[in-house]
């Protein structure tokens, strides 16, 4: 048999390991997609395209329709974006490969704030990239610019933002977003901009894109999708804009990775980013479920939290209990039935452990009380 590129056999699957279904006597606090249906109206339209035949080749980049409603919230968030200079894509994680395709050379260094979803480093190994990870300031978990000046050398080519973040659910200031644009114009860097999660944020000022900071102009590549507001995560749609030169190059990616998303789906977005009430809805009881598992985290011994500030994960700080993240994530398995990601399988995450809150009430106080339980009978 012929080799594979040896490549890939040195990039990991990220959470994967924690992330299979266990028995269903365990409480998982692992899954990072909203415990929601999808709204109906969404259902139904994608149903009525199928029986409407909807199911033949369109437009690459989406249907236009589409992509000027995506380019209208964009605008809602104050993105200006032309709707030509959109492409609809078979998921975020599909933009964010058309993104690094179009941009990084193999050698080229991609700063990532640490601890940073793990998918970012993968990617950017599949294009021969270098990731390089910068650990963030402490308890906040916010950019820290004097490790991202130390980071930067003459092969820095990009920086891969996430505000409101996954893993630890810091939603970057304007000020911050304010430097950031500064840092990436002064070392000529592109901004990777993800903002998947940019409609659940729980903090006093709203998700803050780097476009509108002066410098951030021409480097800020938006990416985004349905997945997490819309409780659409199988759905499989994103989105991405930039400039346009710039995104003459992402529908090449498109024509020649994908074609498009399925043609039946494309009415359905529109339908999703007209709604409002199911959305509000959604993400006022995220809002609320948040309060509650930050409050009984920070009550368990040895783990402490910061409060989260948007999207759905807790990072919490377990290195007082004594055991490793990994120890604890086991043993809360197999001895609390309690599921959650350690933080080493991020750089930088050592002695911490993610727990996404988008489950159910009942779940985070049945699963507070058996991590609190076990906690208690060990140290």
């Amino acid at each position: 048999m012929p080799e594979i590129r040896p490549t890939f056999s040195e990039i990991g699957r990220g959470f994967a390991a924690y992330l299979a279904p266990p028995s269903p006597d365990v409480i998982r606090f692992t899954v990072g997609q909203p415990d929601f249906d999808t709204p109906e109206p969404v259902v139904q339209s994608a149903v009525d395209a199928l029986h409407q035949g909807e199911t033949a080749y369109t437009r690459s980049q989406g249907s236009v329709s589409l992509c000027e409603a995506v380019s209208k919230h964009l605008k809602s968030l104050n993105i200006d974006s032309n709707p030509d200079d959109v492409v609809v894509t078979p998921g975020c994680k599909q933009a964010l490969l058309y993104a690094l395709m179009t941009t990084i050379s193999p050698g080229d260094e991609v700063l990532l704030l640490a601890p940073a979803w793990p998918s970012y480093d993968g990617m950017i190994r599949i294009f021969g990239g270098v990731p390089v990870h910068v650990p963030v300031s402490r308890p906040s978990y916010h950019p820290d610019f004097e490790a991202l000046e130390a980071s930067v050398t003459a092969r820095t080519k990009a920086i891969m933002l996430n505000s409101p973040n996954n893993p630890t659910g810091a939603v970057y200031t304007p000020e911050e977003i304010e430097k950031m644009a500064s840092f990436a114009e002064k070392h000529d860097l592109w901004i990777i901009d993800d903002m998947i999660y940019s409609t659940l944020v729980w903090t006093d000022h709203d998700y803050t894109s780097p476009i509108n900071q002066s410098g951030g102009e021409n480097r800020t590549i938006t990416i985004g999708g349905w997945s997490k507001g819309w409780a659409m995560t199988g759905w499989r749609m994103g989105w991405i804009t930039g400039p346009s030169e710039f995104m003459e190059a992402v529908k090449t990616c498109q024509t020649s990775a994908a074609t498009h998303i399925p043609t039946f789906l494309m009415n359905a977005g529109e339908v999703a980013l007209e709604l409002s009430e199911e959305t509000q809805q959604m993400a006022d009881s995220f809002a609320n479920r948040r309060m509650v598992m930050h409050a009984g985290l920070n009550s368990l011994p040895g783990v402490k939290a910061p409060e989260p500030e948007g999207a759905f994960y807790i990072l919490a700080d377990v290195s007082e209990t004594g055991m490793s993240d990994i120890e604890f994530a086991d043993r809360a398995l197999a001895e609390a039935r309690v599921q959650l990601i350690p933080g080493s399988l991020m750089q930088g995450g050592a002695g911490l452990v993610r727990l996404s809150y988008a489950t159910s009430l009942e779940n985070i106080h049945e699963g507070i009380e058996r991590l609190n339980v076990w906690l208690s009978s060990i140290m």
